[in-house]
């Protein structure tokens, strides 16, 4: 589907139930005049738990602007991520392609300890290259993750015109770092050499990410904020937001790698206050997602943007994190590198007000994956026929409008720890333990209808279920010459 949902602009808001979305469809969106395409928004969380949003029950620290995208918009229950790690989830998420498919599979570092991660190839089409290619200004800001700087995989090489924050995902371990990058360009921080503490690095980025908004104001763009926050380490400034709870909870220190000249860039500072910090991160999350909607009012676009709202897997325990004390996998079971629900069932909202209805709920299942077709849809693109996608298009969900299409499946590897696989089909929840170790692997099937916390294993009692699941673990998956997979137990 090629469409732009244009009609609906030019009608109120207080008209949307008995609104028609008239899609305008062309096979060059250039054509299509700015007033009547849509800004997208995507801002990612990093480590951000199901439970750790008042909106999806977090009552130790409050959440109000990320809550007001939920009343205002639509909530997808039934969202996934595109991996329970970072890197492979964001490359799930920029090539709609799931981790059976996209190029990078995992948290891949380079030899030596350089700066960067195994890039994502020269010529990957990307959410990004889509919309530049449709005539978007395109902004990434915060972590990249998914290929060294000046290489292929460079966010200024897949599609953006701009970027500005951390290329590699070890340095953005650290809050107070030396240098981020704009573009090409290396960025000292003469603040923080040394091991000084002076600039806080995402406040800086999230500075840069407004003034693209009030740049482009008058264009249409695609603006991509993956924010480093919640990720350990636990560190924030020492303002209002860390006073707000300070001395609320029952702290556990943590010791760790402290900042010094020859500090370890890939661990994770002591924190006396954990628990509060931890609280102070997640608010100032909720801080930026206030102040880009400040922006785009200000701008005068906030009603034809299209915001939502995301994290990149499960609640993580390092740092001093401790998910059990903040319920941050809400109801469900696991954490980050489990490919349990909390591990990979994170909530998505989505906030357009000329097309969603307000306050409204979906059960449909999506991922990750989804996303390229869906804003392929809202820029009015035809994806090329050489692009290979798993996703489909939620535009029909947001709209209310149209037939939504299903998956017959959601599929994730992982490549850790033993390797692990995950299928959800319907009702049913299939997770392999030690794929790479036969002799060990342990296969698992939950009925999530009745069993949310995948607690009862119910294998044996459905070994239609279990063959229909192990045949798509064997087909669902591509060979990677960077990311090997030994999947035998697949085939005993």
């Amino acid at each position: 589907m090629k469409s732009i949902i244009a009609a609906a602009l030019a009608l109120p808001v207080a008209n949307l139930a008995a609104r028609t979305v008239k899609t305008v469809k062309t096979d060059n969106p250039a054509e299509v005049s700015d007033d009547q395409r849509l800004n997208v928004v995507y801002i990612l969380a990093d480590d951000l738990g199901y439970g750790d949003l008042g909106a999806t029950g977090q009552r130790k620290f409050t959440t109000e602007n990320i809550d007001r995208l939920r009343a205002e918009g639509m909530f997808f229950r039934q969202h996934y991520s595109g991996s329970t790690v970072s890197a492979p989830s964001r490359s799930a998420l920029m090539t709609g392609q799931h981790t059976g498919h996209t190029p990078i599979r995992g948290n891949r570092e380079l030899p030596d300890g350089a700066e960067g991660q195994s890039p994502l190839p020269a010529g990957t089409y990307t959410i990004a290259r889509m919309f530049h290619e449709a005539g978007y200004a395109t902004g990434c800001f915060g972590k990249w993750g998914l290929g060294w700087p000046g290489s292929e995989g460079d966010p200024v090489n897949q599609g953006f015109d701009e970027f500005y924050g951390y290329n590699c995902q070890r340095w953005a371990h650290r809050y107070y770092p030396d240098h981020l990058w704009h573009n090409l360009e290396r960025v000292e921080l003469p603040s923080n050499v040394g091991g000084r503490r002076g600039t806080y690095a995402p406040d800086l980025i999230q500075q840069q990410a407004l003034q693209f908004i009030a740049k482009n104001g008058n264009r249409p763009f695609f603006l991509f904020m993956p924010i480093t926050l919640p990720h350990a380490e636990l560190l924030a400034p020492d303002d209002s937001l860390l006073w707000r709870y300070r001395g609320l909870f029952p702290e556990v220190p943590f010791r760790g790698g402290d900042y010094a000249p020859d500090m370890n860039i890939a661990s994770y500072c002591s924190q006396r206050e954990p628990y509060a910090t931890f609280a102070a991160m997640v608010s100032r999350i909720d801080r930026y997602v206030g102040e880009v909607m400040a922006a785009l009012k200000a701008a005068g676009i906030d009603g034809r943007t299209v915001v939502m709202f995301s994290s990149d897997n499960g609640p993580h325990r390092e740092g001093g994190a401790n998910p059990d004390f903040f319920d941050s996998y809400g109801p469900f079971r696991g954490v980050k590198r489990d490919l349990y629900e909390g591990g990979v069932h994170l909530p998505l909202f989505v906030r357009a007000p000329q097309m969603v209805r307000a306050g409204s709920t979906s059960d449909h299942i999506c991922a990750f994956w989804d996303m390229l077709p869906t804003m392929a849809d809202l820029a009015g693109v035809e994806l090329p026929a050489t692009v290979r996608t798993d996703g489909i298009s939620i535009v029909p969900t947001l709209t209310g409008r149209g037939r939504q299409r299903q998956h017959d499946y959601l599929y994730w590897e992982f490549h850790e720890q033993g390797g692990k696989l995950a299928i959800r089909m319907g009702r049913w929840k299939g997770v392999m333990l030690n794929v790479s170790k036969p002799d060990k692997a342990v296969f698992q099937l939950f009925d999530l209808s009745t069993d949310i916390h995948e607690d009862h294993d119910v294998a044996a009692q459905h070994p239609d279920v279990v063959a229909r699941i192990r045949d798509i673990f064997r087909t669902a998956h591509t060979e990677s010459e960077t990311f090997r997979f030994n999947s035998d137990a697949l085939y005993i």
